[in-house]
């Protein structure tokens, strides 16, 4: 466990037992966002399959509390989801992008799309579970999932157990969901040295 996620757990606890925190520290380690973007085309068809999950639904209130119960959720989600075999979309469909919920198996945004899923049947809002498209260190693309909180932006990622704090992981953010709503996307003003990051276990 690094420092900084056993410092947000305290702050989780800490929460949990109604200890008030100070506005400005409401929010603390979010992604910087730069406005909309485009929609990619896994995305844009998985809508025109599945066009409930990416209409505006209940109204953006921010990023969610964190407990400890919730904090178990997102683990059990995530630990849970990352069992399904990962397989690529070229072998499963023998095309290179389709978004879908897995059967038997899955490519990086289905395990995404199926821990929102879970998460939203769980109580979560949709506001604060977004599909966030990253570059991997050798420059290939992955997809995530960005859970929205008052402590900040943790990443659910098939290929880790580990939940993160966005700005502890290796990857370049390049965009993600509109909170406000689904069906649109925003980017992400990625400033770090992901190099130095890349060290952070």
């Amino acid at each position: 466990m690094t420092f900084r996620l056993l410092v947000t757990m305290l702050a989780i606890a800490t929460i949990s037992m109604g200890v008030s925190r100070k506005p400005e520290e409401a929010y603390l380690d979010a992604m910087p966002l730069a406005g909309p973007t485009s929609q990619p085309i896994g995305h844009f068809e998985s809508c025109e399959r599945y066009p409930r999950e990416c209409r505006p639904g209940a109204i953006d209130r921010g990023p969610m509390k964190l407990t400890p119960e919730t904090w178990s959720s997102l683990v059990g989600v995530n630990r849970t989801v990352n069992l399904i075999p990962a397989m690529t979309d070229m072998d499963q469909y023998g095309v290179e992008e389709y978004w879908t919920y897995p059967v038997d198996a899955a490519d990086c945004e289905d395990f995404v799309l199926q821990k929102r899923k879970l998460l939203i049947e769980r109580g979560f809002s949709a506001s604060n579970l977004l599909i966030t498209v990253v570059l991997q260190p050798n420059g290939s693309g992955h997809a995530v999932l960005t859970v929205r909180s008052g402590l900040g932006d943790f990443v659910l990622d098939n290929l880790r157990a580990e939940i993160r704090i966005w700005s502890e992981t290796e990857y370049t953010y390049i965009k993600r969901q509109d909170s406000a709503d689904p069906g649109k996307w925003v980017k992400i003003n990625d400033g770090r040295d992901t190099v130095a990051v890349s060290a952070i276990r």
